[in-house]
């Protein structure tokens, strides 16, 4: 089983979008060959909004994303200094250095992403980054 980290605009896409993005994401959320890991960045970056819009659907399919989480990453106050290192050198916006931080802290072989290839998460190394963007 292959680790994936996903990334907010991802599941966001997946819960909203009825177009190619959407398609492409929804196809890795069911690829069985995947275990998710992810951080509670994430469930912070998706659920509060969509609960206070009142976007019951949405709230829903991101509980059942976030009940096959196979793992988190509990050690905040670690995560915050791994992101903190990464930030500083790779040029990472903060939201983006928590993700790839809680990716490497979960092992994970892939982080699944809305950004384009131009963003700076894609310098960091030992990770490879997969746009749901551009795959064919």
């Amino acid at each position: 089983m292959m680790r994936t980290f996903v990334g907010s605009g991802v599941l966001i896409a997946a819960a909203r979008g009825e177009d190619a993005i959407a398609e492409r994401a929804l196809s890795f959320l069911a690829d069985s060959t995947r275990v998710f890991v992810s951080s509670p960045f994430v469930r912070l970056e998706v659920l509060p909004k969509a609960i206070f819009n009142q976007k019951t659907v949405e709230v829903e399919f991101y509980e059942i994303f976030f009940s096959a989480v196979a793992i988190w990453t509990t050690d905040i106050d670690g995560l915050l200094q791994q992101a903190h290192a990464i930030a500083c050198n790779y040029g990472l916006a903060a939201i983006d250095a928590l993700h790839i931080a809680a990716a490497i802290a979960l092992s994970a072989e892939d982080l699944l992403t809305t950004e384009k290839p131009t963003k700076p998460m894609y310098r960091v190394p030992n990770l490879r980054i997969i746009s749901v963007l551009n795959i064919e």
